[in-house]
């Protein structure tokens, strides 16, 4: 009987954060399927664990942080591949495609340190409270506040010139 009430509890924790999780992923990497899949590893190891996990205080704090060091782990293997790529020559060309703001806003939010990034995502996409992020985070809350504002003022001047490229185009192009 214990493993299906662990069982019933897992699915209603999975239910209840998935989607937060994934939107966190996916707006700290910038690639939905990615966020997807990595999320996806993070609640199969926290199903693993879940006796343990769900006797923490925070068990989607405990997801966040798994998924993160699974992002982190695939950029660097991304980052392995690219070199190598780039020694084969260029790529093909994509086509089409996100919106412009959508590619900027994303393209902005790379250009951020990752501990920026992971303070930006966790605030406004999450909506956590400066003292959760600290706690989730493992940094002093003032620290975080010193990220956030830093993220928001480097997100300001990325977007902005991102909108004086677009109105400077001809015809708005």
């Amino acid at each position: 009987m214990q493993e299906s009430r662990d069982s019933a509890d897992f699915d209603a924790f999975y239910v209840a954060t998935v989607r937060r999780v994934v939107l966190y992923l996916y707006a700290a990497g910038g690639d939905r399927g990615d966020a997807q899949d990595i999320a996806q590893e993070a609640f199969a190891r926290a199903w693993q664990h879940w006796p343990k996990v769900s006797g923490y205080e925070d068990p989607e704090g405990w997801v966040r942080t798994v998924a993160w060091r699974l992002m982190v782990n695939r950029w660097r293997g991304l980052r392995r591949w690219l070199a190598a790529r780039a020694r084969l020559g260029p790529p093909e060309e994509a086509v089409g495609g996100p919106s412009p703001d959508r590619v900027a806003v994303i393209d902005a939010l790379q250009q951020l340190p990752a501990p920026q990034r992971q303070a930006v995502t966790l605030h406004y996409l999450l909506d956590m409270p400066v003292q959760e992020i600290a706690a989730t985070t493992g940094v002093p809350a003032g620290t975080v506040k010193v990220r956030l504002s830093r993220a928001r003022a480097t997100l300001g001047r990325l977007l902005d010139d991102h909108d004086q490229e677009i109105s400077d185009a001809p015809f708005g192009a």
